[in-house]
């Protein structure tokens, strides 16, 4: 966790909450001189850039610096998740998104996120392919058109048709998660519990030998006995 690149996804996270705060907040301004320096719109969009940088910044150093770890591998696609469902609920809050198109983006996340979780419980990782960083560059552009779109508001019908684009990304890279998961998760899982049952039957044919051999033994114990209580009968007669 002390690398460069896991310190910035660490950052990224606690961008969030000043994200919500700056953008939902509409009279949020910064003043100089009586002057509207910054106001509550470009701020929001600032912070947000700002996050979605160190998103690129920490993939590129952990490369190049060979610092990628399990840890910021796993940490570092909840920190884009908080990040951008952080970003399209604080846009439906204040009406610039529909709700039903936030939820099924929120959505897929969640369901790529579970898909990771039981992978890595199974001693996978899985990496975000191509589908899935086009998703989130088109995410980021689309998440700062919106935000443009509050001061100029002729650009919203484009930020929505960007939007859609993330929509259909979004569907496409779960799909691609999913075949991914199957492929590699799925298979290990099935020749786990087969070798799994193998390895009680054998235990089974082990414990059903030891208990024939238990048995013949003690068949064997009891004819002798019963051979000895022979002899000693016929000896008596005789004698």
């Amino acid at each position: 966790m002390t690398n460069l690149p896991n310190l910035l996804t660490l950052v990224r996270i606690f961008l969030v909450p000043l994200l919500v705060a700056v953008l939902v907040e509409q009279n949020f301004r910064i003043d100089w001189g009586g002057r509207v320096v910054v106001a509550n719109d470009f701020f929001a969009l600032t912070v947000f850039l700002a996050a979605a940088l160190t998103d690129l910044l920490d993939g590129y150093l952990a490369r190049r610096w060979k610092q990628v770890t399990t840890v910021g591998t796993l940490l570092d696609p909840v920190a884009d998740k908080l990040l951008i469902s952080a970003a399209l609920v604080s846009l439906v809050q204040i009406r610039l998104l529909p709700g039903w198109m936030v939820i099924l983006i929120i959505s897929r996340e969640f369901a790529v996120s579970g898909l990771r979780s039981i992978a890595a419980a199974e001693g996978y990782t899985i990496k975000a392919g191509e589908l899935g960083k086009s998703k989130m560059m088109l995410q980021v552009v689309g998440v700062a058109l919106v935000m443009l779109s509050i001061r100029w508001p002729n650009i919203r019908l484009y930020a929505l048709g960007v939007m859609w684009g993330v929509v259909i990304f979004g569907l496409a890279s779960a799909v691609d998660y999913f075949r991914n998961f199957w492929r590699k998760v799925d298979t290990s899982i099935k020749l786990r519990r087969r070798n799994e049952l193998l390895t009680m039957e054998r235990q089974k044919r082990r414990i059903e030998k030891t208990a024939r051999k238990i048995s013949r033994r003690e068949t064997t114990a009891r004819q002798n006995a019963g051979v000895a209580g022979s002899s000693a009968s016929t000896i008596r007669r005789s004698g």
